[in-house]
């Protein structure tokens, strides 16, 4: 049997009982099974430990499979607040983050996340870390956002940035894809961001934050 390269490197670590649950239970609340690759997850679960984040910022919780992978490179002060759109799917979230052990670390806000990103930034909030994985079109204003918010260093993660294939195909304009091809520009040109892309799964775009005015 012939693999792909993210399929042979997903084989080599040892089956996630726990994320397999969150899987399962996202597929029997007949959710959207759209969660972020497994590669991608270790991923982050590895950047918000190493960057030693203590305030960990979510935009588009679903069932709770990427919080848990936040979740797991905090430390037990740290927090993750987590956007959803749908108080059904934070419901499935918060259940699965609390059978993880992580219940007590996550709060969420639930209705249209540039709403909370507001009330976030009214509220005079910053963070260490950002995972952007909602609805597409908003892409580029979830990334001021996330810039806005930033403490000095902090990193930004964002999902899905290949759209499977589309954002290759010239002849595909639809707005979603124009958002995402905007965003990934930003990604590679923002006089604050330090960027990179990487191509595995369906693309991942990765940014340290640069506050003027503070130096690191």
């Amino acid at each position: 049997m012939n693999f792909n390269a993210d399929q042979y490197f997903d084989l080599l670590f040892p089956e996630d009982v726990a994320l397999a649950h969150i899987n399962e239970t996202i597929k029997n609340a007949g959710m959207p099974e759209i969660s972020v690759a497994p590669g991608y997850g270790r991923l982050l679960t590895l950047l918000v430990s190493v960057s030693h984040s203590k305030r960990v910022l979510e935009i588009g919780a679903l069932g709770g499979y990427s919080g848990v992978c936040l979740a797991r490179g905090l430390t037990s002060e740290g927090t993750l607040t987590s956007l959803e759109l749908r108080e059904d799917f934070a419901h499935v979230a918060q259940s699965n983050m609390n059978a993880c052990g992580f219940g007590g670390q996550v709060s969420y806000r639930i209705g249209d996340a540039k709403k909370s990103l507001q009330q976030l930034a009214d509220e005079g909030e910053r963070f260490d870390f950002f995972f952007i994985d909602a609805d597409k079109e908003n892409y580029p204003q979830y990334l001021e956002w996330c810039i806005n918010l930033a403490n000095d260093g902090a990193l930004i993660a964002a999902d899905n940035t290949l759209l499977r294939g589309r954002i290759l195909d010239v002849t595909k304009q639809g707005p979603s894809v124009m958002a995402v091809r905007k965003f990934n520009e930003t990604i590679a040109n923002h006089p604050q961001l330090l960027g990179v892309h990487l191509p595995a799964y369906d693309g991942l775009a990765l940014a340290r934050v640069s506050v003027p005015g503070i130096r690191t």
